[in-house]
């Protein structure tokens, strides 16, 4: 467990979320990995020993304490990083983004230190993918900047010209003389931007939006891509699978939502949470991509060894998931794993598995109670017959499947018992058996959402209600809620499947507010300013007794 040196806990009140960042200085020791977090006022740099050590928090790196402003995010860039220099940005509260340089104990600069380029708080900054000097950052102004180390931000506040106009975004470029900061301003949605996800590879740019909505963007054409909306209220967080075809994002709906990035569509919604979701993120190392020869076994190490920056493992995935969408091919199992952490102080684990992903198998619509059955058991394949498939069909106990749910936008499919196929009357005997169960906690579900969302429609109206006159003016012109819901923008929820967590646990006492999947363990974050540690399965063991005796090291599916 990391936290501040006097392991109190903070009085977060008012105070920013707590933020972790990791970086590999890649030194000789083999304790190459260091890691940086905020809390209140205060920013920590320490080494990080994972689960081989207890933390030392008496022996910070470097520790800093800021006046009239709070550090709210950070980022590595793990290009430029050595056991000699590290490049570290800082956003703040009151709008500035800082470089420094934690292992020198250098503040080399400081950008919008006037606040002339935005006065709002900064809510996510990044280093761009592949970039030495190029940083985004995100204010809550909802809008982003694309930023060069090497430039100032000029005395006087930037002139702009537009770039590119789109539904719901602008794009600008700064006019002046000689090149300054900021590169372009990029203006997306409606209220604060809230956090940005650039793709694996590195060419496509995520952004969920206090008005609910995911946009997804190519950055450098600055096309967009495609939209999404929330069941409900903001969205907070975003990420992406290892190989870039699916995105999920969390929000003030208590919903994780799958998007496909090749179909722009919601594919599932996951039901776990009971307040607000506050980080989502994929675990690379539990994902798999498996093709039915056993020779070609796809959790091997040379898998593994780049997934911090998913594109090796981007590229054999995709090649591997191409093949499985080739008619001619061996069929592939494929799982998907992500987690999500909430303001309710819970951690939910997710599978994506095959009966959602490829939805032109007849009975994918189905919801997977995951939760119910064992959840140890392999990934399932289609839990229904495919016409064309022979009557071919595999039956799994991990995921069992009520009839097709009726979906506007959906492909034709068959009903469950199709009588060409050998294996249709077990199908129809299990997917009868489930429904039931199925159906049941769909309608109560139905209910309480509305109930839910009728009691939370009054508290948003509150809250908006004291914000700004400026942001008052703007939430006037927003998209009717009532109006997306039912389009492909925002289904409804008996419209797609709907996932049940593999695991549900409180973990913390305070809002958890950081979920980091590393290789042998699993790193969590509470507004308390504690920073935990969970082994998993069977990596516990590298602790020695006595610091397992003095450690707080969990053990996480």
């Amino acid at each position: 467990e990391y936290s501040r040196p006097n392991r109190v806990p903070f009085n977060s009140q008012g105070s920013n979320p707590v933020r972790v960042s990791f970086v590999n200085v890649n030194d000789q020791s083999g304790n190459g990995d260091r890691l940086c977090f905020n809390v209140g006022r205060e920013l920590y740099f320490y080494i990080y020993k994972g689960v081989r050590k207890a933390a030392d928090l008496s022996k910070p790196i470097d520790k800093r304490i800021y006046k009239g402003t709070q550090p709210t995010c950070h980022d590595f860039n793990h290009l430029t990083a050595t056991a000699e220099s590290v490049s570290l940005l800082v956003g703040f509260s009151a709008g500035q983004v800082q470089l420094i340089d934690p292992i020198k104990k250098e503040t080399s600069k400081l950008f919008n230190e006037e606040r002339l380029i935005d006065k709002s708080r900064v809510t996510c900054v990044k280093w761009v993918p592949g970039s030495e000097s190029l940083f985004l950052v995100a204010h809550s102004s909802g809008n982003m900047y694309l930023y060069n180390v090497e430039h100032t931000c000029g005395t006087t506040a930037p002139h702009y010209q537009l770039l590119k106009q789109g539904e719901s975004f602008t794009v600008h470029t700064c006019k002046s003389k000689s090149t300054r900061n900021p590169l372009l301003k990029w203006t997306v949605g409606e209220g604060a931007l809230n956090e940005f996800a650039f793709s694996p590879d590195g060419k496509f740019l995520a952004c969920v939006s206090q008005d609910g909505f995911l946009r997804v963007f190519n950055f450098d054409s600055v096309e967009l891509h495609g939209t999404m909306k929330s069941y409900f209220g903001g969205l907070l967080c975003v990420c992406w699978s290892p190989d870039g075809k699916y995105i999920v994002t969390g929000g003030e709906d208590d919903l994780v939502t799958v998007w496909s990035f090749v179909d722009c569509r919601v594919i599932a919604r996951g039901h776990g949470h009971k307040s607000w979701v506050s980080v989502v993120a994929f675990d690379p190392y539990t994902t798999s991509v498996e093709e039915s020869d056993p020779m070609e076994f796809s959790g091997s190490d040379e898998d593994f060894q780049d997934l911090h920056f998913g594109r090796d493992r981007a590229n054999s995935t995709q090649s591997r998931l191409s093949k499985r969408n080739s008619t001619d091919s061996r069929p592939v199992s494929v799982t998907y794993r992500f987690g999500s952490v909430g303001q309710d102080t819970q951690l939910c684990l997710w599978d994506l598995t095959e009966d959602i992903l490829f939805p032109h198998q007849p009975l994918s619509r189905a919801r997977t109670h995951t939760n119910v059955m064992n959840a140890t058991s392999p990934p399932a394949g289609s839990g229904g017959t495919n016409p064309g498939s022979n009557g071919n069909s595999i039956t799994t106990p991990g995921n069992s499947v009520p009839p097709p749910l009726p979906r506007s936008n959906s492909l034709p499919h068959s009903a469950v018992s199709n009588a060409g196929s050998k294996s249709s009357v077990m199908d129809g005997a299990i997917a009868s058996g489930v429904s039931k169960f199925a159906t049941l906690s769909l309608h109560d579900r139905k209910e309480r959402h509305h109930e839910k969302d009728h009691k939370r429609n009054h508290s948003m109206g509150h809250i908006s209600s004291k914000s700004s006159d400026k942001l008052n003016l703007v939430t006037k012109t927003k998209t009717d809620p009532a109006k997306t819901l039912g389009t492909p923008l925002c289904p409804r929820m008996e419209d797609v499947p709907l996932l049940e967590p593999l695991i549900c646990k409180k973990i913390a006492h305070e809002r958890l507010t950081v979920l980091i999947f590393l290789e042998d363990c699993i790193v969590t974050a509470c507004q308390e300013g504690f920073i935990c540690t969970w082994a998993r399965p069977g990596k516990v063991g590298l602790l020695s007794s006595q610091n397992q005796a003095n450690s707080p090291s969990g053990t996480v599916v």
